[in-house]
């Protein structure tokens, strides 16, 4: 595993946990967090063992609170807060292409670039005392560097209201919107996560890895072009021993032994 200051990773049973360890300063996304998060999604992504990853904070206050603003009371020069910012960049296309499912468990507020890292993450188990929200324009700031991720993720008129209004949204509002996939009590939270978790690392890996990423590259082409490409894929899915062994388990009435 890669040494890591910033956050925390740990291992059982083909689930990898992720968890942004600064409770302190709610989670931020500093420099240092950014680099840790790519070190963090690049094992897993390289180790054949992580089947399913969970992205968390530490502590119950927040999921992550956004940029680190101690950059500004620190003096640092706009240029280089601005090529620090280009790891944004690098996680969210890292997290894109992962070819596992991740899964965000939201134990907190998650804000700005705490948001935008929230859905990132393939599906969502929030705690029902979040809030969710892009507080920029408060400050005279515009969520640029999310703006895609969430542009993806949210209706039109609701990625507006929130950026321009700045307003804190409830888990159960953005679950309504379709953001979150599940709202829970804080002492439900792990086991929920754990259950989502389980069931995925279940599933055949490579299907797995095969339709997360067909999902991500055709949402963006022409519709023509997507279900050509769509139609290329499913013989790619279709022709591994998985798909083979999922059939025979149902005709059998077994649960199937994915390799």
């Amino acid at each position: 595993m890669p040494e890591l200051e910033n956050v925390q990773l740990a291992t059982a049973n083909h689930v990898a946990t992720i968890t942004l360890n600064r409770p302190e300063q709610r989670n931020p996304l500093s420099a240092g967090m950014l680099r840790d998060l790519i070190a963090a999604f690049t094992w897993c992504r390289s180790d054949d063992a992580v089947r399913v990853v969970i992205l968390t904070g530490a502590g119950d206050r927040a999921f992550s609170s956004g940029a680190d603003l101690g950059s500004f009371e620190a003096g640092v020069a706009e240029e280089v807060r601005h090529q620090e910012r280009h790891a944004f960049i690098e996680l969210f296309l890292l997290m894109n292409a992962l070819g596992k499912p991740i899964v965000g468990r939201i134990n907190g507020h998650a804000l700005a670039g705490g948001l935008g890292l929230a859905g990132s993450c393939d599906l969502l188990v929030a705690v029902d005392t979040a809030t969710f929200a892009t507080p920029e324009i408060n400050v005279g700031v515009w969520p640029m560097m999310i703006q895609a991720v969430l542009a993806r993720n949210l209706p039109r008129k609701v990625l507006l209201e929130m950026a321009m209004l700045g307003d804190r949204w409830t888990a159960t509002q953005m679950q309504s919107v379709g953001f979150v996939n599940k709202v829970v009590a804080r002492e439900l939270l792990d086991s929920t996560v754990d259950e989502v978790a389980g069931k995925l690392a279940g599933k055949s890996s490579v299907v797995m890895r095969l339709g997360k990423d067909s999902f991500y590259r055709q949402q963006d082409m022409e519709f023509d072009k997507a279900l050509e490409y769509l139609y290329g894929e499913l013989l790619k899915v279709v022709s591994t021993e998985d798909a083979k062994e999922g059939v025979l388990a149902f005709f059998e009435k077994r649960e199937p032994k994915f390799r």
